[in-house]
This record gives structure tokens, sequence and C-alpha cells, in this order.
């Protein structure tokens, strides 16, 4: 996947957290939770933007490990949402499946700058 795919998918990520936030009950506990996964989730695209931006390898790899660990966040909100009742799993499922997907493209991504042999950014 190319970089300008990726950004639009990290994005949109984002834009899908915000509007499955504003479908949870209003209740104390869903607004702190939508709070939440509303941070992390937009975050993870905007990591990733400044990851595009990176002035080294290892720069880039340490803001890659922002957007893994955001990610990671955001599923971590969509399961508490799930075992908690505040919205149906199937109604979550393929978000949760596009986030485990970028969580898998970030780790890939890390693996390979981590490479030795390959050709560092310059």
């Amino acid at each position: 996947m190319d970089e300008q795919a990726f950004r639009d998918r990290t994005r949109q990520l984002g834009i899908r957290v915000i509007r499955m936030a504003a479908a949870l009950p209003q209740q104390r506990a869903a607004d702190v939770i939508a709070r939440q996964i509303i941070r992390c989730a937009t975050s993870v695209g905007a990591n990733y933007r400044a990851a595009c931006r990176a002035r080294s390898t290892a720069d880039m790899i340490a803001k890659l490990g922002i957007v893994l660990e955001e990610a990671d966040e955001t599923l971590y909100w969509l399961e508490v949402i799930v075992e908690t009742d505040l919205l149906p799993a199937a109604r979550l499922a393929d978000l949760m499946q596009e986030t485990n997907a970028i969580i898998a493209m970030t780790v890939a991504s890390i693996k390979t700058l981590r490479t030795p042999d390959r050709k560092p950014k310059t």
C-alpha cells in the first residue's frame, strides 16, 4: 500500500470513530469513552502524517510507534464499548477489523524500517 492510501485509511479511521461515538448512548461513562476513543483514533492519522514527514529513519520509527500505540488504544476502547454493551459487536466489527489491519500494517512498516540492509532515509 502506498503512503497516500495509508494516509487516507488512517484519516478515515478517525472519521468513522467520530461518527460511531455520536451513536453512543447519552450516559456519563459513554461520554468519557467517546472522548478517549476520538482522541486516540484521530491521533492515528495525525501521527501517520507526522511520520511521513520524518527527518530520518529513526524519527520515522519513533512516530510510527506512536501510530501503533494510538491504534492499539483505539482497539482497546472499541473492545470496551462492546464488552459494556454500549454498542453491539456486529456494529463495530468492520471498524475493529480496520483498526487491526492498520495495526498490522504499522508493525510491518516498523519491522521493514528496522531491517539492517534497508537503505536509510535522507
